[in-house]
Order: structure tokens, then C-alpha cells, then sequence
């Protein structure tokens, strides 16, 4: 059985071959200094010739060595300045959770080895050492100290589903990773190949020509280097691991076990949290603010579900390990703004266009909204799409469409006598006049995603075109919107499929991208003078990134005929909520869900997809008809 000795030995010897390589490269910059003083020597001791092919190489010689040198100090001054990137992470102080701190210290004394510095929390389901000792992360120290121990980053969806014994167990190893840290080779290796990396970084965010061409020479020798240590520094972290691991056998070994099914079972619910019931607030310009709440919610709903997952809501009468922290709420709320900041690019702090949600309110504040928000974005792209003939027909009242109510009452649905059984209800196309004479409207002449137009707001059509001359003409009747109309166009015109989820998509699109424009201003505007690469310190890496971009994206881009489906879906649930007494709801494992009757409705995805994808409205109707809703009414846009 291999000792934790033995690890840290394979790892020290790893970091010498790392720290090799750094004395290669130093070997290399002065090289030519090496021989510019063996010439001078050479010719002061007359040993070497002061004249001819002597005196020149002495030159040449002399002019290498002080380029070298120069470039050197550049590197090497790159390589001290820039900022190591910091994991994203919620610092948590020690009187902030003074229990976590005796926790981690009581662990430390048992597996005989430094405690961590500090405490910190971050929003994904992992948990690492990370040394935090260089000088710009922290204020300047007086004088030479011992090494500072590196900081402990808890994932924080372990706090709130983990219990207190299963925490200690989960960080047993990771706190015993404090110990070969503190070895000064491995520590002097890691510092060399996190200012590499850092120097890199900064190569790659260069802005301007003044600065463009020497960071682009730092950034070539850079990962240079980076390529030449990668596979030692490599197999370091493994010795280290390795050790680490070694040496947490004694403690809790039982318990680690039952923490690693907990750290899969965590890892589950805390990902069909994000991209289920996160995601749609965080596109709403919300952000919930009890995330890892809510992931005992979601995962209490899991294990209620699978019967493999049976007994693990039993763990909910142990103490959880959010005990440990004074404000549990507190640190939720600030860990669910930081997830947000990662996964979705939302800004780093609450405002008018960023505010907090709340479990209790999510249903009609979330969920209602974005079904409102997406049947209007469906109904003006339908607006826009070129009327079909049925569309120009002269339309027949129909007194079967609508045996309750007479044909010529408000709301009623005249439909053309060629159409199928659900058409436009009260829509009724009879100014072709406003259309160009292409027979299409002047708004689809503008590219995809474009603000819609009407020809009244057109300066082209006003001035300069053929049809300038025309006497105005009134804008067509709104048309009401309604589930019917939707159901009907998919179901009579085969392309209109096409059309509307390319035409959505666009918009979608375009949305995005001024949603993304707009965060990035802000940005720009509260960050602070000199930081950045744009700034006077080249010092970069807080973890970040720039643009109100996310770090980590949760999913893929919808594509085309998925954002129709979600849209048609929102349409039928505000009509159901609507017409047929239904209700928005929240789901924990599926996100937004209706409610009918006080239960979930599930089978609305297969009917739906059917109408888009096959434009076979049957099922749908069949659907609307055992639930009770009514597609001709109108329903309430955002």
C-alpha cells in the first residue's frame, strides 16, 4: 500500500523537472550574456584579438546581449505583474461561520497538516485548495512571512444537502492536499506555471499596437514554457492528489462513501435546477435568490420519483451543514447572484433589470411572464408573415364554429369556407392595398430579426417609391390573438412552420444581442479605472468574464424548431390559464409547468410537437378539448 510519502515524493520530483524548465529558459537569456564577457575578458587579457572579426563580434555580441536582456525583464516583469486568475467564489469570514472554520481546523489537526487560510463557497458542485498568495490578490504584507496556507472552496450545494459527518468526510481529502502544498519545491513550481498561465491570459487580452507587439512576444514564449512543464506539472498534481487521498484514509472512511453518492446525486438535481428552473428567470432579466434551497426541493422531488433513490430524503432529519453558517440566507442569496454572473452573464450586482425572485413568487412572476412574453413574440412574427389565399378570400360567417353565441356577436369566429375547422378568430383581411405590389407586406423586406414595420412608417414608402402617390390607407384591424389563429395557420399552410421558427429564431437572436450590448455598457461603465488590460496594471484574472458573457453556459443555443415549440407551448398554457381555469405552476426537476386542476399536466410536448413538426393539429385539439380550453377566445399578451 503506497504512503502519502510516497506522493509527495513522486510530486517533488515532478516539481523539479517543472522548476528545470524555468532554469532552461533563464539558462537561454543569458546565454549571450555568458559570451559577451568572455570577449571582453578575452580582449582585456589580450587572450583574443581587440581588432577585426574580434572587435566586431564583440559588437554583435554585445548588441544580442542587451536585446535579450531586455526582453527578458519584459518577461519576466509580465510574468510577476499578472494576476493568476481567482475561481469565482463568495468569501465566507470567520465570524461569518465560525462552526465551518472549527470544522475545517479540527479536520487539519487530525490529518496533521496546515488549515486552510480562509473559506470560500463557490456556486457548482466541487470543491479544490486554491492559493491565493500572490500580492494582487490582497492587500500588501510588511515584511517576510512563512507561506500562507491556501483557501478552501466549498461547492455550495453540498452545505444545504449534506449533512454535517458526510461534509467533514467529503473534505477530508481535500484539506489533506494543504500539507504537500506547503512543500517548497511544489509551491515555487506552482507559482511558476500559474504566472505563466497569467502572463498568457494577459498576452491575449492586449489591446492597441504599443502594447499589442511586446505581450504578443510575452504570450509566444509564455505558452512556450507552458508546453515544456505541461506534462510534469501534470503528473505533480497527481502525486499531490495522490498523497492527499493517502492520507484521508483514516478518517471517516465509511462516511466518504456515502458522501460521493451524495456528491452525484447533488451534482443531478443542482444541474436540472440551473437549465429547468433557473434559466427561464435569469432570460426575464430575474434571478432567483434561494438557489441551493431550492436544490433540497429538487432533490427531495427526485428521490421521490426514483425508486433508486429511495432513503435519501431520510437524511433530511440529520443537522445539514448550512447549520454551520450564521446566515445561511445570506450566503445563499450572494452564492445565487454569483451563479447567475456564471451561467447566464447577468450583472454582478441587483438593480431596476435585475432583481431577485423568490420560490413563493416564481409561478406569476416567472413563469406566467414568459409564457406572456413568448405568445406575444409568436403573434408578431405571425403578423408578419405573407397572408395566405385563404387569408385574402372573402370569409362566410359559419354559425357552427360558434353554436353559443350569434355569428355577428363581439368575438365571434367567421371563418373562409375552404378553411379547416379552427380559423383567424374575427380576423378578416381586406386592404391588399397596404401591401406592396410583390403581394407580400413592406415589413418582410427587412432582414431576419429586424423591428417589424408597417408601411405608414416607412419614409421609403412614404417618398421615392412607386406607390408614394397613393392616398394613404389605413392600417389593417388588429388581429385578436388567439389559439386558433396559430393552430390554424401551422395546420393549413405546410411552410408556415418554417417560416415562423426561422422568423423567431432571428428575433430571439436579436433580442439577445441587445440584452447582451446593454450589460456589456454597464459593465464598462462601473468598472474601475485602471483595471484590466486596458487600464495602467496589466494585471487580469478575476475569474470573470468580460461583456456580460458567461463562463460557463448552462446549454447549447436553442435551435429554429425548438423555439417555435416552447412558443406555441406558451401560447396553449395562456390559454389554458385563460379559458380553462388552469394555473401557472413550478416545477423543481422540469421548471415552468401547468397546472390544471391543481395537478401537472405533462402530455402537452407530443400533441404540440405533432402541430409544428408535422403540422398535424388533431392531437392538439383532441388535448385543448379534455382539458376545457377554449382556442377562439383571445388570450392576455404581455
Amino acid at each position: 500500500m503506497a504512503s502519502p510519502e510516497t506522493g509527495v515524493l513522486v510530486a517533488r520530483a515532478r516539481a523539479l523537472a517543472v522548476l528545470r524548465v524555468r532554469g532552461a529558459a533563464l539558462a537561454v537569456a543569458l546565454l549571450p550574456a555568458a559570451a559577451a564577457v568572455v570577449l571582453l575578458v578575452g580582449g582585456a587579457t589580450g587572450r583574443l584579438g581587440t581588432e577585426g572579426g574580434w572587435a566586431v563580434a564583440r559588437w554583435a555580441v554585445g548588441g544580442l546581449t542587451v536585446l535579450s536582456l531586455v526582453l527578458a525583464a519584459l518577461v519576466s516583469a509580465v510574468v510577476a505583474r499578472a494576476r493568476p486568475a481567482l475561481s469565482p467564489s463568495v468569501p465566507i469570514a470567520e465570524d461569518a461561520a465560525p462552526d465551518l472554520y472549527r470544522l475545517v481546523r479540527d479536520l487539519a489537526d487530525r490529518l496533521d497538516v496546515p488549515a486552510p487560510s480562509a473559506i470560500a463557497l463557490t456556486p457548482d458542485c466541487d470543491s479544490w485548495l486554491e492559493d491565493r498568495t500572490h500580492r494582487a490578490h490582497g492587500p500588501p504584507r510588511a515584511g517576510r512571512r512563512a507561506p500562507e496556507a491556501p483557501v478552501l472552496v466549498i461547492g455550495s450545494p453540498f452545505l444545504w444537502w449534506m449533512r454535517v459527518a458526510e461534509l467533514r468526510a467529503l473534505l477530508a481529502p481535500v484539506v489533506a492536499g494543504t500539507g504537500p502544498s506547503a512543500h517548497p519545491d511544489i509551491a515555487a513550481a506552482r507559482r511558476f506555471i500559474r504566472g505563466l498561465d497569467a502572463a498568457a491570459g494577459v498576452a491575449a487580452r492586449a489591446r492597441g499596437p504599443l502594447r499589442t507587439l511586446p505581450l504578443r512576444f510575452v504570450g509566444r514564449v509564455a505558452r512556450l514554457l507552458l508546453r515544456a512543464a505541461r506534462e510534469h506539472a501534470t503528473l505533480m498534481e497527481r502525486g499531490v492528489a495522490a498523497a492527499a487521498s493517502e492520507r484521508a484514509q483514516g478518517v471517516d472512511y465509511g462516511l466518504r462513501i456515502v458522501a460521493q453518492e451524495q456528491v452525484g446525486l447533488a451534482y443531478a438535481g443542482w444541474d436540472r435546477l440551473l437549465t429547468r428552473v433557473a434559466l427561464p428567470a435569469w432570460r426575464l432579466g430575474r434571478w432567483p435568490s434561494r438557489l441551493d434551497a431550492g436544490v433540497v426541493s429538487a432533490l427531495t422531488e427526485l428521490s421521490r420519483r426514483d425508486r433508486l433513490a429511495e432513503g435519501f430524503a431520510s437524511r433530511l432529519g440529520e443537522r445539514p451543514a448550512c447549520d454551520l453558517l450564521e446566515e445561511p440566507g445570506t450566503i445563499d442569496r450572494a452564492a445565487s447572484l454569483l451563479a447567475a454572473r456564471l451561467f447566464h452573464g447577468g450583472p454582478a450586482e441587483p438593480g431596476p433589470d435585475w432583481s431577485p425572485v423568490g420560490w413563493q413568487q416564481y409561478p406569476q412572476e416567472i413563469v406566467d411572464r414568459k409564457w406572456r412574453l413568448e405568445a406575444a413574440r409568436l403573434h408578431r412574427v405571425l403578423d408578419a408573415l405573407p397572408p395566405t389565399a385563404a387569408d385574402l378570400a372573402p370569409e362566410a360567417p359559419d354559425a357552427s364554429r360558434a353554436p353559443d353565441r350569434p355569428a355577428d356577436a363581439p368575438g365571434a369566429a367567421p371563418a373562409a369556407a375552404s378553411a379547416p375547422p379552427l380559423s383567424y378568430a374575427g380576423a378578416r383581411v381586406r386592404t391588399p392595398a397596404a401591401h406592396h405590389p410583390a403581394g407580400l407586406p413592406r415589413a418582410l423586406d427587412a432582414a431576419p430579426g429586424a423591428p417589424l414595420r408597417s408601411r405608414a412608417d416607412d419614409p421609403e414608402a412614404q417618398a421615392g417609391s412607386p406607390l408614394a402617390d397613393e392616398p394613404p390607407v389605413s392600417p389593417a384591424p388588429a388581429v385578436a390573438p388567439t389559439l386558433a389563429r396559430v393552430i390554424d395557420r401551422l395546420a393549413r399552410d405546410t411552410d408556415a412552420g418554417d417560416l415562423l421558427a426561422a422568423r423567431l429564431g432571428a428575433e430571439v437572436a436579436r433580442e439577445e444581442r441587445e440584452a447582451a450590448a446593454r450589460q456589456a455598457a454597464r459593465d464598462s461603465a462601473t468598472k474601475p479605472a485602471g483595471s484590466g488590460t486596458g487600464g495602467t496594471d496589466i494585471a487580469w484574472g478575476d475569474g470573470l468574464a468580460d461583456g456580460g458573457l458567461p463562463l460557463f453556459p448552462l446549454q447549447p443555443p436553442r435551435t429554429a424548431r425548438e423555439l417555435l415549440a416552447d412558443h406555441v407551448t406558451a401560447m396553449v398554457c395562456c390559454a389554458a390559464v385563460d379559458t380553462a381555469g388552469a394555473a401557472p405552476g413550478l416545477d423543481w426537476l422540469d421548471g415552468p409547468a401547468l397546472l390544471v386542476d391543481g395537478a401537472r399536466r405533462a402530455d402537452l410536448g407530443r400533441p404540440v410537437l405533432s402541430l409544428v413538426d408535422d403540422g398535424d393539429a388533431e392531437p392538439l385539439r383532441g388535448w385543448l378539448h379534455r382539458v376545457g380550453v377554449r382556442p377562439e377566445k383571445p388570450v392576455r399578451l404581455a
